[in-house]
C-alpha cells in the first residue's frame, strides 16, 4: 500500500475520532446571572476602638435597631430571602394573505396570406395570463409559572443605598443536579417582615434554573449534532 494513502487513511482515522470526541460533548448555555454569588469577607481590621459615649445610638447601628430587633440588610454580606413568583403569559396571533393575477392579450390587424413570412406577425392572435397567491398564519403561545423562595446575599451596595444581591441553591437528585440560580438589585424599603422581598420588585432580575446529568445530557443535542443539524438540513 503507498505511503500517501495510508497518510490519507490516517487523516480520515483522526477526523473520525474528533468527530466522536466532539459528539459526545455537549456545550452548556451561557449563564444569566453574570454576577458573584457570593461575597468575600471584609479584611478584619487590626485594632478596633469602640468608643465609649453613654448614648443609646451608635453609628454603626441602622435606624432599625432602635425600635426593633430585627435587622435589616444594609451592607456587603447581609443575607436576605426573595420570594419568587412569577406568572408569564403571552400569546401573539399573525395572519397575512396576498393575491395577484394579470392578463396579456394581442391582436394582429390580420390580411396577410396564410402561409408567407409575414402571416406570422400580421395575423398573430395571442393571450397570456398568469396568477400568484399567498396565504399564511401562525399562533404563538407561552405560558411560565415559577415559584420558589431563595435567600441571597448582599454583593455591593450602590450610591444611592440599593441592594445588588445574589444568591444559588443547588440540589442532587438520583444522579443528577438542579441549580436555582438569582441576581438582582433591591431597594431597601421593598424588603418586608422577615427580611423577605418579593421577585416583583426586584430591579433586572435574573433567574434561571439548570439541571446537570444523566437526563440532561439525553435531552439536549451535542456540538456536533447542532452543526449537523444546520448544515445538512435541506430546507
Amino acid at each position: 500500500m503507498p505511503a500517501a494513502r495510508l497518510r490519507h487513511l490516517s487523516a480520515l482515522a483522526s477526523c473520525a475520532a474528533a468527530c466522536v470526541m466532539l459528539a459526545a460533548c455537549a456545550s452548556a448555555p451561557p449563564s444569566l446571572v453574570n454576577v458573584p454569588v457570593m461575597a468575600a469577607p471584609a479584611p478584619t481590621p487590626m485594632f478596633l476602638e469602640q468608643p465609649a459615649n453613654g448614648a443609646i445610638f451608635q453609628a454603626h447601628m441602622a435606624n432599625s435597631t432602635l425600635f426593633s430587633g430585627e435587622r435589616r440588610p444594609r451592607a456587603i454580606g447581609d443575607t436576605l430571602k426573595v420570594d419568587i413568583a412569577e406568572n408569564i403569559r403571552a400569546t401573539q396571533k399573525q395572519t397575512g394573505e396576498t393575491s395577484r393575477e394579470s392578463k396579456l392579450a394581442s391582436k394582429g390587424p390580420g390580411g396577410a396570406k396564410a402561409g408567407t413570412a409575414l402571416a406570422s406577425l400580421i395575423n398573430v392572435d395571442a393571450t397570456a395570463s398568469g396568477s400568484d397567491s399567498f396565504k399564511g398564519s401562525g399562533v404563538t403561545e407561552t405560558a411560565n409559572t415559577f415559584n420558589a423562595q431563595l435567600a441571597v446575599t448582599v454583593i455591593n451596595v450602590l450610591p444611592n443605598g440599593h441592594l445588588l444581591v445574589a444568591g444559588e441553591r443547588s440540589m442532587g437528585l438520583a444522579g443528577g443536579v438542579t441549580t436555582l440560580r438569582f441576581s438582582g438589585i433591591v431597594n431597601p424599603r421593598d424588603i418586608g417582615a422577615g427580611n423577605v422581598v418579593a421577585s416583583r420588585d426586584v430591579v433586572n432580575a435574573n433567574l434561571e434554573n439548570v439541571a446537570r446529568g444523566d437526563v440532561s445530557d439525553a435531552s439536549s443535542r451535542s456540538w456536533l449534532q447542532r452543526v449537523l443539524a444546520r448544515t445538512l438540513s435541506i430546507w
